[in-house]
């Protein structure tokens, strides 16, 4: 009786902050809903919503996130994937190695904004390298890979977060699958590269898909880098967001509303598609096993 106590004691703050988190969420749906009694809006529809749609700015919002988010998932995904096998393959996954991923994990996003700009901007060391190898002849003809519409300087900034997140997201479970599995595929003939692909990787699918969903939906709803290293148009939907609701008008606040909506719907539907792939691959094996 006194553990149960406990238990629900120790559960107290996070029901408290979950609470929060849903009143927060609740406020902003009826906002962009067009529910807003403080500024006399109390009609609720849909008007914002379809307002929020027909800007081609929004779309173009809309496409920049999806397309960031993805490309930077995918890169982190595989880049983390070959670190966890470099690090397993040459017996280095121990303590210190594993505290060095945990580096760019707990680096803020502003600071890797930072080391983005110095290193890749066209008047920063890349640049500067090239220019004294005579690759360039002026530092201007460095590409212009940071403040692009393409966004490459946001998907380097989430790669270096991200990659190592992957990797330590995936090391032990990756770890202990090769010590079981692949070792016993070795010593049945198979190469050591076969036995990662056909043993080692399929086993740890669940553990990158789990990495590959958690940042997909950051990357897609985050904010900082895409402000700091995104161009003026077209913005990152967060970034477009945040413009609406700091507009000197509070008349504007429904539309940033209804695109921080649009941006939980989506999240919604990725964790739905996500867990209805995921329980579909469980009973496909449950019913092999039962073959």
């Amino acid at each position: 009786m006194i553990k149960k106590a406990v238990l629900y004691i120790l559960l107290v703050p996070f029901m408290v902050l979950l609470l929060i988190l849903l009143l927060a969420v609740a406020n902003s749906l009826l906002q962009g809903l067009g529910y807003m009694p403080v500024l006399g809006l109390n009609k609720i529809s849909l008007d914002y919503y379809k307002e929020v749609f027909l800007n081609p700015d929004f779309s173009s919002s809309l496409l920049l996130s999806l397309y960031i988010s993805v490309i930077s998932t995918i890169f982190s995904v595989v880049i983390g994937v070959l670190i966890c096998a470099a690090l397993i393959k040459t017996k280095r996954a121990e303590k210190f190695y594993r505290n060095v991923l945990r580096i760019p994990i707990l680096t803020p996003h502003i600071v890797v904004a930072l080391f983005v700009v110095i290193i890749f901007s066209q008047s920063g060391i890349l640049s500067r390298i090239w220019y004294h190898l005579n690759i360039i002849n002026e530092i201007n003809e460095f590409p212009n890979i940071i403040y692009n519409r393409k966004g490459i300087g946001i998907i380097l900034g989430y790669i270096w977060k991200e990659a190592p997140f992957v990797a330590y997201f995936v090391l032990s479970f990756m770890e202990s699958i090769s010590v079981i599995y692949e070792e016993a595929a070795i010593n049945l003939g198979a190469s050591p590269i076969r036995s990662f692909f056909s043993v080692t990787l399929p086993l740890s699918m669940p553990a990158i898909l789990n990495a590959a969903f958690i940042i997909l939906i950051f990357s897609f709803g985050a904010y900082e880098l895409p402000f700091l290293l995104g161009v003026t148009k077209p913005k990152a939907l967060p970034v477009q967001a945040y413009v609406e609701y700091s507009h000197p008008d509070l008349r504007h606040r429904p539309y940033a509303m209804a695109e921080n909506g649009v941006m939980i719907l989506i999240s919604l539907v990725m964790a739905a598609l996500y867990f209805y792939l995921w329980h579909k691959k469980l009973d496909g094996i449950r019913k092999s096993y039962d073959k």
